[in-house]
């Protein structure tokens, strides 16, 4: 019997174990993608204990702890002390074996603190105790973290009207971790909440300096802000969609559709979709201007329980995968680039497992030739960011692509603790072809090639795909 969370964990043949602790174990971290908030790192924001930064903002832990009965005042109540919190988290852990939070859990308690007791109502006070004692020390703050787990660049998600005066201080004060801003425009395609969109022209006018009259002028100022997000650094964009959007077009329409939303005229569904489509390929230009990559997450349903959606707000636990068929117009949309030779890098993320095989093959229509990987399948993203999900992911990949080119695991998290699944990922691919190799359908004789392998999947690749 195997030992939970041994210095093997993960990879159950020796092939595996040799790919890992030879080729991915010692290789620092790139996560071009996550929610961290940089004003914490630019302050080197220093954590009061461990119910603040494992249970602030953790929507995957209050998603477990509801399903276990816990009341929402100990998810996001905001009269409840960190420990009341915690305590009720340690009550539910035992109760999420098999949930990935159970190995992530864990990992996170080892891999920063140490901490090997599994974590019970009956460990909870020491195990809070040990690490809060730790957090309050200066290599334990948010930059102590981050060099601890060896990370090398940060990719942060940031609005269009961002002043990102934390990236800018964290530049010039040369800090040595790459802390860089990801356009992320979703607000200024949100046409379908007119009151909500005019707020933003309006707060966009005001930081790019641009007086928006008409559509021309709306991408005029976006244009000024993406440049000056090149100029802090910026080397990629994200879209975070429910589905794609490629209706056919005129600007004509577009301009008519811009002026009637500040006409205070309803819009119909077929002219939501006409500007959300207008906008996907505006942004798409502007990002192959710059020879960024592009990144799309699509297929959530956001905010399904209006009930705690009145009571608590957005981005609190309440979305889940959705089916939108997708196909033909992520198809459509690619191919207007393509056709115009104005296709960047890009990165899709699916979150309908369904869709595996789909992006595997979507993305093979568009790789031209012109960088290894041109078009990338992306990591397991939030529910398939666990161990079936990152393996079903790259079996599609290598079924129908190329794994080998695979620029391979980030965080998407808001969590200083979440660099731990830079590691599970890098033991599950390890494992994956580890495995390969011992059944006798990989060579042992290309292990070297196949270690080089996963130093490209586990590093370099993104390295070199992102001009790191």
């Amino acid at each position: 019997m195997k030992n939970f969370l041994d210095d093997n964990f993960c990879l159950q043949n020796q092939t595996a174990q040799q790919l890992y602790h030879q080729h991915a174990e010692g290789l620092p971290i790139i996560d071009y993608h996550c929610h961290l908030d940089p004003k914490l790192i630019a302050e080197d924001y220093q954590f009061d204990n461990l119910g603040e930064i494992w249970l602030s903002g953790d929507h995957y832990k209050w998603r477990a702890m509801r399903t276990n009965g816990i009341e929402e005042r100990f998810c996001t109540g905001e009269e409840t002390s960190d420990w009341e919190k915690f305590e009720k988290w340690a009550e539910t852990v035992p109760y999420t074996m098999r949930n990935p939070l159970y190995h992530w859990t864990h990992l996170e308690l080892k891999t920063a603190f140490g901490v090997t007791k599994l974590l019970r109502p009956e460990t909870a006070r020491e195990i809070y105790d040990e690490c809060t004692a730790k957090l309050r020390t200066k290599e334990f703050s948010a930059r102590g973290l981050m060099r601890h787990y060896k990370v090398e660049n940060v990719c942060t998600t940031d609005d269009p009207v961002d002043t990102l005066e934390h990236h800018i201080s964290l530049k010039n004060e040369g800090f040595e971790i790459k802390v860089l801003p990801t356009w992320r425009p979703d607000k200024a395609m949100a046409v379908e909440n007119p009151q909500l969109f005019r707020a933003y022209v309006e707060k966009l006018s005001e930081v790019s300096g641009v007086n928006i009259l008409k559509f021309n002028d709306f991408i005029s100022a976006l244009r000024q802000r993406h440049d000056f997000f090149a100029s802090v650094g910026c080397r990629l964009s994200d879209h975070g969609i429910e589905e794609f959007y490629a209706e056919d077009f005129t600007e004509n329409e577009i301009n008519n559709i811009f002026n009637k939303v500040f006409g205070t005229q309803e819009l119909t569904l077929a002219e939501i979709v006409k500007f959300k489509s207008a906008m996907m390929y505006q942004m798409a230009i502007l990002d192959w201007e710059k020879n960024w990559t592009q990144q799309f997450h699509y297929g959530v349903i956001r905010n399904n329980n209006t009930r705690f959606f009145r009571k608590v707000g957005a981005d609190k636990g309440f979305d889940s995968i959705g089916d939108f068929t997708v196909a033909k117009t992520m198809a459509k949309f690619f191919d207007r680039l393509d056709n115009e030779n104005k296709l960047t890098k890009t990165i899709i993320y699916n979150l309908n497992p369904r869709d595996n095989d789909l992006i595997a093959t979507m993305i093979g229509n568009f790789q031209d030739g012109s960088i290894a990987g041109k078009m990338q399948f992306g990591s397991g993203w939030w529910f398939l960011d666990q161990k079936t999900g990152m393996e079903a992911q790259m079996n599609s990949l290598s079924n129908l692509g190329l794994l080998s080119r695979f620029v391979g695991m980030l965080t998407d998290s808001r969590s200083f603790l979440s660099y731990p699944r830079h590691e599970y990922f890098r033991r599950i691919l390890c494992n994956l072809i580890g495995t390969d190799v011992e059944n006798g359908l990989l060579p042992s004789a290309e292990l070297n090639f196949l270690g080089k392998m996963v130093e490209g999947i586990s590093y370099y690749n993104a390295k070199n795909f992102f001009n790191f």
